[in-house]
């Protein structure tokens, strides 16, 4: 195997619920968000890259019955993380039109994340969706060419095709 597809394979797999992966990324984007204001005095562009890590492993942990909460969780973990990074000034209401105005400014990021949470997703939902069919297809034996299996495993002969109103009236 290329050496590439052996180290993405040593990575950790966790599977959070819907709650933990939403949990999991607002504490990560939290982290980015003071690190980067600690750092970098609050660079935009440095939190939005970091962001589309986070929403890709976000999507990648969770646990497949909960695949539809990494798209919702991930933009709410970006408004969490841009708290420090917003700036703003007099009180809570400067707060929060600081952090208005920065989920306005940086949406490209937003949606960026979004979408790779997304696509993600998306395409672990139709991969699982295909294991489950080949799964049942494999498990009620249909896989036959001329027919379905029956229960004792013999093969089944394919339908009759319907006589003509001709044939019949021969009879």
């Amino acid at each position: 195997m290329p050496p590439v597809v052996l180290a993405l394979r040593r990575l950790p797999s966790p599977r959070l619920t819907g709650l933990g992966a939403g949990l999991f990324a607002s504490a990560v984007m939290l982290a980015i968000g003071f690190l980067d204001l600690l750092l970098l005095d609050g660079s935009p562009v440095v939190y939005g890259l970091l962001f589309l890590p986070v929403s890709a492993l976000t999507a990648l942990w969770v646990r497949t019955a909960d695949l539809v909460t990494a798209p919702i969780g991930v933009p709410i973990a970006f408004a969490v993380g841009v708290l420090p990074i917003a700036g703003g000034t007099g009180g809570l209401g400067g707060q929060a039109m600081a952090v208005v105005t920065a989920l306005a400014v940086h949406a490209g990021w937003l949606y960026g994340g979004t979408l790779v949470a997304g696509i993600i997703a998306s395409v672990r939902k139709v991969r699982d969706m295909g294991r489950r069919q080949q799964r049942t297809r494999t498990a009620t034996g249909t896989a036959g060419t001329n027919g379905a299996v029956g229960a004792a495993g013999a093969v089944k002969p394919a339908d009759p095709v319907a006589k003509s109103s001709k044939a019949a009236k021969a009879r």
